[in-house]
């Protein structure tokens, strides 16, 4: 399998190791040094070693080369109030190397320090290795391609990580039994399950208020691997008294609960003691006191796919355990080429006139359980990665996530300050062609308190390699999205939503723990978290979904009441001669029906689109969305405005929900005249409905079948002279039936 043809970015690499027997110049016998390598303008700066005369950077430098007669230098300074020369060496950029793949790396070499002058001794080596390298050498994504300070080396460079296994944990609360409950009390004791990798507390109340309990309850929570370091915590409480009074705890590693795989596969109960909650509070060891048992049945499911994504952007659907993954049906290649007319993100400089826009720029991509991030591109508003990623593809009907981020970690040797966002775009991998590269920028969009803003754009190369499309991909179409379980034993929707906010916090968690972190801030912004908050202007955006969505039928309606009215009549006679030939030939219907859909998608395949899309700012009814919407879709649960606004926007939605409120009445009204029909509501009406009933039946027994659709298709197609402008009878006939709108108080 091939590699996407990246554009080949010719760069000078410069590999600065250590450098030996300097001369000391900080007046105490060493000295504190650092590199300078100056080359086409572009200026680049090692970190200071100090107080050493043989000192280790093991640095790389990436430089840009537009000029071939240009010369670089390499020189050593002291970092002290005088910063004196330590010595330099040259290079004439037509006596460096290239390197191609898949040559070696170069071996660097000692080069003896040279002064600016005669009468300026300098003494000491250097070792360093200058070649001219592309994206592919393995020191490209390490290199260094601003002046950013040291300390955010670990900030800048490329980096993949992996999200956390995770699994669903089952726990059904079946009883507890010998309870030293305080009093008889009228009120049954709860049972609050807290599991702190999730940290979900999950109140239940019992059937029984005796010193033996039921719940028989199935609870669900999210823990992530190593499952060690996790563990559950059960707490009963008797919630009888104003204040809940705690009768004993069990504490119960996640470590040691069964793993299943489906759910034929039977998990056994087991008793847990309860010891006093006082022991937890002091901090001894456990076995403080009896205060009885309860009974559980805990397993891990294997075979749920933990949903740490929205349903519509998921990446994958693969279950937790190994060994029911699939195949693989192919790779998808990404190509990260760059990006440009970005806006400046921060300012740079001593402020007044000296100050400057800056972007220091980076890509997170993440599918499946993979994430991606380029190194980072400081001080452009047109950076260049051209870096390259793979993922296996176990189903093709999931989303590719790519995200630009300003970093803004490297200036905080803390990692306080938070990464800003600057726009990303999504890929539907079944909208790809087999082995085809796509190459398009898309515009990096970001929804602002002051409206929708272009940010710049990102340019992305794309391929879905598959080796077999027949019959493995397309045999994924017929078969269900997620496992097994989620249809066997399926969550609830609101279920559903918890665990999947239990499922960021660990991922947002595990990736901030990597070196370099993964800010939480990127997490949550790729897995959109807030993806089903109140939006007036999302509800608009899918009101006009739906209406794109059936156009088709009102266009078919208008084209069927034109040829009613005979406003072509050369098309209504053709009409009628097509629907004479399928009421005589009723077998032709089905495959001409067959046929006209392939010759209408044969149609529009010559207007297909020729590249993935992104960010489309008028579906999303960015483009004409009111202030005041803007306002409230940014305003945080609670609710931090004035009470004035928050009444204002509380009218404004009762408003809309009252017209909501009078479709779903008309709906409903329009169902119940259906019943109606036959339910003697309307005693005059149902025996003019079931004597017609009647009537149909006997005509169709005596009259052919052909004869009676021959003859309502051509009422139905006559002309408009024979038209009564009025509605049909059936029509007021059905409006005159009654409903229950009539009982609503």
């Amino acid at each position: 399998m091939t590699s996407l043809p990246l554009p080949v970015s010719r760069k000078l690499a410069v590999e600065v190791i250590d450098a030996r027997d300097l001369l000391p110049k900080d007046g105490h016998g060493t000295s504190s040094p650092y590199v300078v390598v100056e080359f086409d303008g572009q200026r680049k700066q090692t970190h200071t070693v100090p107080r050493d005369l043989n000192p280790q950077w093991n640095q790389v430098f990436a430089l840009s080369q537009s000029k071939p007669e240009s010369t670089l230098e390499i020189s050593v300074w002291e970092d002290g109030p005088n910063e004196a020369f330590l010595g330099g060496v040259c290079f004439n950029l037509t006596d460096v190397p290239v390197r191609d793949q898949p040559d070696g790396p170069l071996a660097p070499q000692w080069y003896k320090l040279e002064g600016a002058s005669d009468d300026a001794p300098v003494t000491g080596d250097i070792m360093v290795a200058v070649w001219i390298g592309t994206q592919a050498d393995e020191s490209f994504p390490e290199s260094w391609n601003s002046d950013a300070p040291y300390v955010s080396y670990a900030y800048t460079r490329s980096k993949v990580y992996q999200s956390p296994k995770m699994w669903y944990l089952r726990a059904y609360v079946i009883e507890a039994q010998d309870l030293r409950l305080a009093s008889a009390a009228p009120l049954p004791p709860g049972v609050p399950y807290n599991v702190r990798s999730a940290m979900t507390r999950r109140p239940i109340a019992a059937s029984s208020s005796s010193s033996s309990l039921s719940w028989m309850e199935d609870l669900m929570f999210v823990a992530s691997e190593p499952l060690s370091n996790h563990e559950m915590i059960v707490e009963v409480e008797d919630r009888s008294t104003k204040e809940p009074e705690s009768l004993g705890y069990a504490v119960v590693p996640v470590a040691s609960v069964e793993q299943r795989l489906d759910e034929r596969q039977a998990v056994a109960s087991r008793w847990f003691n309860l010891e006093s909650t006082a022991t937890r509070e002091c901090g001894a060891a456990p076995g403080g006191g009896y205060r009885g048992r309860i009974h559980l049945r805990l397993c891990l499911e294997g075979g749920y796919h933990v949903l740490d994504e929205a349903a519509h952007v998921s990446s994958d659907f693969r279950p937790t355990a190994k060994q029911l993954w699939k195949p693989a049906v192919g790779v998808l290649e990404l190509g990260i080429l760059g990006a440009r007319g970005l806006i400046p993100m921060k300012t740079r400089g001593a402020g007044g006139g000296g100050a400057k826009g800056s972007t220091d720029a980076y890509c997170v991509a993440k599918y499946g359980k993979k994430w991606v991030r380029t190194r980072t591109i400081t001080d452009s508003f047109d950076p260049r990665w051209n870096e390259q990623y793979t993922w296996q593809v176990y189903d093709p009907c999931t989303v590719l996530t790519v995200g630009v981020f300003d970093n803004w970690r490297m200036f905080d040797a803390a990692g306080n300050r938070q990464d800003y966002r600057i726009g990303k775009v999504r890929i539907r991998v079944s909208t790809l062609e087999s082995n085809r590269v796509y190459t398009a920028s898309y515009p990096l969009l970001r929804l602002l308190p002051s409206g929708v803003k272009k940010m710049g754009e990102v340019q992305l190369a794309v391929r879905f390699a598959c080796a077999a499309l027949l019959p493995n991909t397309c045999a994924m179409y017929a078969q269900p999205m997620l496992p097994r379980m989620h249809h066997l034993r399926p969550l609830g929707v609101l279920q559903q939503d918890v665990l999947r906010v239990s499922a960021i916090m660990l991922v947002s968690e595990w990736l901030e723990r990597s070196e370099p972190p993964l800010g939480q801030e990127v997490v949550r912004y790729m897995l959109d978290v807030n993806w089903h908050s109140w939006s007036n202007r999302r509800s608009r955006a899918n009101w006009f979904r739906i209406m794109g969505v059936v156009s088709w039928a009102f266009g078919l309606a208008r084209w069927i009441d034109d040829i009613r009215r005979w406003r072509n009549p050369t098309t209504t006679v053709l009409v009628h001669v097509l629907y004479l030939v399928l009421v005589w030939y009723p077998e032709l219907v089905v495959p001409t029906a067959s046929l006209y859909v392939f010759l209408i998608g044969a149609w529009y395949s010559r207007f297909r689109p020729r590249a993935p899309a992104g960010m489309d700012v008028r579906l999303s009814q960015a483009d004409m969305v009111d202030a005041d919407d803007l306002d409230e879709e940014f305003d945080p649960v609670p609710s931090t405005k004035p009470a004035e606004v928050v009444r204002a926007r509380y009218d404004r939605l009762r408003i809309l929900a009252a017209r909501v409120q009078r479709l779903l009445g008309d709906l409903a009204a329009q169902g119940e005249r259906v019943q109606a029909l036959i339910s003697w509501r309307d005693p005059r009406a149902t025996k003019l409905f079931i004597g017609a009933c009647l009537v149909v039946a006997l005509v169709f027994y005596v009259v052919p079948p052909k004869m009676i659709a021959v003859a309502l298709g051509f009422y139905f197609l006559r002309h408009p002279m024979f038209r009564d402008p009025m509605p049909p009878a059936s029509l007021n006939f059905f409006r005159r039936l009654p409903s229950l709108s009539d009982r609503m108080l």
